[in-house]
């Protein structure tokens, strides 16, 4: 397959670094984004159990909808925790921007979790120091995918019990347009199998008998399983530095849960938490026309679902 943003990842977006942190003792950790300025944002979730951090304020009916940074953590719940750790770090380096008196700052961010627990209660590590590192890690680097990060414990293809899974991971890439860039940085933790739609086969479906691999939808419908599906959660984050407005944000988050759909089968389940945050670093110029209401976030929209699946297929092959 034809892979022309495979050597570019989101780093490539003007304005943005990321990192990632692990603790490889509990398999799980963190990954970041982080925006040079408060930075316009817009999320559409989708999965039926999501696990987030700050995102009502996102709703294009919310007075402000600007970023500093984003997360993904492992951790369920836990992993929410990465977000005082990410604000610490970018209040440490003058990031943020007045709120209070006496020159108090303030840097609002955002992000999202999976599940990626232990079934024996094993310890959980403190999240708030794994987003802290994941931040001072934070470079315009190109971003490393697999079992890195937030990736560190995912697993996908789930829909045959938690047993029957695969090694998910996390993946970047990135394309051209506009003058500018859209990048993608995606979490394959899914109930459902990874489909590879540009080759049309499959790259990871759950563990049968003797290891054999069984996809989610046999033809015959003689295959079933009474395990219940393990938790999930693709965790998505488009970044562009084309100029958009929020509600065009949203516009490309909505498209780029395509993107799931096409590499994910079955996705958008009730113990999924699928989530697409969507951000543009550049402010629109309201004196230039964008042409065409819609247009333009079509147009990045677009080209960010086929990263996103591209993206899932860095993720799980790099695991």
């Amino acid at each position: 397959m034809a892979r022309s943003a495979r050597d570019l990842t989101i780093t490539d977006v003007r304005g943005v670094r990321a990192g990632h942190a692990e603790d490889p003792r509990h398999r799980t950790g963190v990954t970041v984004l982080r925006f040079d300025s408060a930075t316009a944002t817009a999320i559409d979730v989708r999965g039926g159990a999501s696990a987030t951090y700050d995102t009502a304020s996102l709703g294009l009916e919310a007075t402000y909808g600007r970023r500093w940074g984003l997360f993904f953590a492992g951790g369920s719940v836990f992993g929410l925790d990465a977000a005082r750790g990410l604000r610490e770090r970018i209040l440490e380096e003058g990031g943020g921007h007045p709120a209070f008196e006496r020159g108090r700052r303030i840097a609002p961010v955002s992000g999202a979790a999976l599940f990626d627990l232990p079934p024996d209660g094993t310890a959980i590590p403190d999240y708030a120091e794994l987003g802290y590192a994941a931040a001072r890690s934070a470079s315009d680097r190109p971003l490393g995918s697999g079992r890195v990060g937030a990736g560190a414990g995912a697993t996908v293809a789930k829909y045959r019990g938690r047993r029957s899974a695969r090694p998910g991971g996390i993946g970047s890439v990135a394309a051209a347009i506009d003058g500018g860039h859209v990048g993608v940085v995606a979490v394959a933790n899914s109930v459902g199998a990874i489909r590879d739609p540009f080759a049309g086969r499959w790259v990871a479906t759950a563990r049968g008998r003797h290891g054999r691999g069984v996809p989610p939808e046999p033809p015959s419908g003689s295959v079933r399983s009474r395990a219940a599906p393990g938790p999930g959660t693709n965790l998505v984050a488009v970044v562009t530095d084309v100029p958009l407005q929020r509600s065009e944000l949203y516009r490309v988050a909505v498209l780029a849960h395509t993107g799931l759909s096409r590499a994910v089968i079955p996705v958008h389940t009730a113990t999924d938490g699928d989530v697409v945050f969507s951000c543009s670093t550049r402010a629109p110029d309201r004196r230039v026309p964008s042409g065409p209401p819609g247009a333009r976030a079509d147009r990045v929209g677009s080209v960010a679902a086929r990263l996103v699946a591209e993206a899932l297929l860095v993720a799980v092959r790099d695991a």
